[in-house]
């Protein structure tokens, strides 16, 4: 698979070298916009390709989970950028069942769609769904999702570089041989290598790893939080804990609060969103530094990928959108409460540029 890797942009670091996740909750309304706020779009100048010229255009996104922050602000996306495109959007949520998404899979395929984006999931259970959306046609395009179809269109975070801008911070702030924990899950695509980061910096820093725990749910947050306060009553002598998705560093966080740790224990995530803001940047807050993309943009960059594609102009296999790292002394510093105010501090954050033509209104955030 081509991968082309963007540099992170380097915020209050030494050095800077995102998921996830009963019934089948669809909504064909892609005119509603669910923002966090009013996302506008810029005016397209250039004339609409086939299949675009001929009307309305039928798109569906099956997504393992939109749960959490991070995903809800990144179906808004999708769903803003869909709008302004005039496409018909079908929205299927899964809820973190595995069985279910690939039933929702199998209804979207016979839904009549023309691309099927999917949002996150598990080869083993989804990859049979794609190879017959191949088969039948219909432009596919993933997100994180590590699948084995040469003609599917694979889209992702930097993950590798967003883990070890983090990761580098926690150097920083822990220093070598230090007792640390992790918080994470196996199986998920992003954090699959993100943990692959994180192998390689617990040896490098000779980190001594006192607990691994984690897992993902429909409310993965408030689940963490007795397995990760279980891990802290027994290893209350670590003095950083990593977990790799903001939902599991939402929980950490808590865990950390309620054993009255957060002036000994530090936390490092990933991703990025308003809640993870305003949870960074709360008095005494022990989460340090995040890492990520803004979730509405990449949502957007993803319907515009398979628009692209769908129109015969994408020219490529995958797209891969940038990260920045973002630390708790730059989001005190500039003051930023929310996305909007990061967005404003950070303009890359936006992905204008990224799946882009003149035909299509750029929804910016």
């Amino acid at each position: 698979m081509s991968r082309t890797r963007v540099p992170l942009a380097a915020l209050s670091l030494a050095s800077a070298s995102a998921l996830l996740l009963a019934g089948c909750s669809q909504s064909s309304d892609a005119s509603k916009n669910t923002a966090d706020t009013a996302a506008s779009a810029s005016a397209a100048t250039g004339k609409k390709p086939a299949p675009f010229d001929k009307g309305t255009v039928k798109v569906a996104l099956v997504r393992q989970s939109g749960a959490g922050d991070y995903f809800e602000q990144w179906g808004n996306g999708a769903k803003a950028q869909a709008k302004a495109l005039g496409v018909d959007l079908t929205v299927y949520d899964a809820q973190a069942d595995n069985a279910k998404q690939a039933t929702d899979l199998s209804s979207a395929i016979n839904s009549g769609a023309q691309a099927i984006i999917i949002d996150h999931g598990f080869p083993s259970t989804i990859q049979p769904e794609i190879d017959q959306a191949v088969k039948k046609g219909i432009k596919v395009v993933v997100y994180d999702v590590d699948q084995t179809n040469k003609s599917v269109i694979s889209t992702e975070q930097d993950d590798a570089s967003m883990a070890q801008a983090v990761l580098d911070v926690m150097a920083e702030t822990v220093g070598k041989n230090a007792k640390v924990g992790y918080v994470n899950v196996a199986g998920y695509a992003a954090l699959d290598k993100r943990n692959t980061v994180w192998a390689k910096e617990v040896a490098a820093q000779g980190w001594k790893q006192q607990f691994k725990v984690g897992k993902v749910t429909d409310s993965t947050a408030t689940d963490n939080v007795p397995l990760v306060s279980a891990a802290l009553t027994q290893h209350s002598d670590v003095v950083g804990v990593f977990a790799p998705y903001d939902e599991l560093a939402k929980g950490t966080v808590l865990a950390v609060q309620n054993k009255k740790l957060q002036s000994k224990v530090k936390v490092f995530g990933a991703d990025v969103s308003n809640a993870d803001i305003q949870n960074m940047t709360a008095a005494n807050s022990p989460w340090v530094a995040t890492a990520g993309t803004d979730p509405s943009a990449v949502g957007a960059a993803v319907v515009r990928t398979a628009a692209l594609e769908l129109a015969g102009q994408l020219g490529k296999t995958s797209v891969d959108f940038p990260a920045v790292a973002i630390t708790q002394d730059f989001l005190r510093k500039n003051k930023i409460e929310n996305m909007d105010q990061l967005r404003a501090a950070l303009p890359a954050l936006n992905l204008s540029k990224v799946s882009t033509a003149d035909w299509i209104p750029n929804v910016a955030h």
